[in-house]
């Protein structure tokens, strides 16, 4: 469904396709626990986490069921973070956008309202998607704060939908934008980023 190599960018963010030579400098981002606090398999331990969280998703981009990006900083040209394409659906026209992280210096900049206006732009606008599904965990308050702002619909709370490595049972909740409201939701971005941008 996602032809490869797939780069987004505009002028503040470029997100071009992980690879493995990325570890080194993913690693200083990575390594911040307060990341993972959200997210199941925290890398922070070790750079060899780090790699084998790299093959695993390589491995998956393979499979055609997830397509992980790595997060760059256009001016600077650094490394800020990862973010993908998961849940690929071909035959439903539909996928999630996921796994997104940025390291304290990215936080709270416009990167990642950037980052994710081009992924819909492409999901909706390139691959002719009919929905874009975002999830998080119902702890996480700033995320879904920000899944709302972009104009997602909140569709509900998986109840215990994984177990985390530490044996938390996590509960996730669910968002959509579907093609319907793809228009307004553009529109809604575009005029936060312009905002942003003055």
């Amino acid at each position: 469904m996602i032809p490869h190599p797939t780069v987004l960018e505009n002028g503040v963010v470029q997100l071009r396709p992980l690879a493995l030579n990325d570890v080194e400098a993913l690693w200083p981002q990575a390594s911040e626990a307060e990341i993972w606090k959200y997210m199941r398999g925290g890398l922070q331990d070790s750079p060899e986490r780090l790699q084998h969280w790299v093959q695993t998703a390589l491995a998956k981009r393979d499979q055609g069921i997830e397509y992980p990006f790595v997060t760059l900083d256009s001016s600077s040209r650094q490394i800020a973070g990862s973010t993908r394409f998961l849940t690929i659906d071909p035959p439903n026209r539909s996928l999630e956008i996921g796994g997104t992280w940025l390291g304290r210096e990215f936080r709270g900049t416009a990167i990642n309202l950037n980052a994710k206006y081009l992924m819909l732009c492409f999901a909706f606008e390139s691959l002719g998607c009919v929905r874009v599904q975002f999830r998080t965990d119902s702890r996480n308050l700033r995320s879904q704060q920000a899944i709302e702002k972009l104009g997602a619909v909140r569709e509900g709370v998986f109840r215990k939908d994984y177990i985390f490595p530490d044996g938390y049972q996590r509960s996730s909740v669910f968002y959509s934008v579907i093609d319907d409201d793809w228009p307004v939701v553009k529109r809604t971005i575009a005029a936060r980023l312009y905002a942003l941008s003055i």
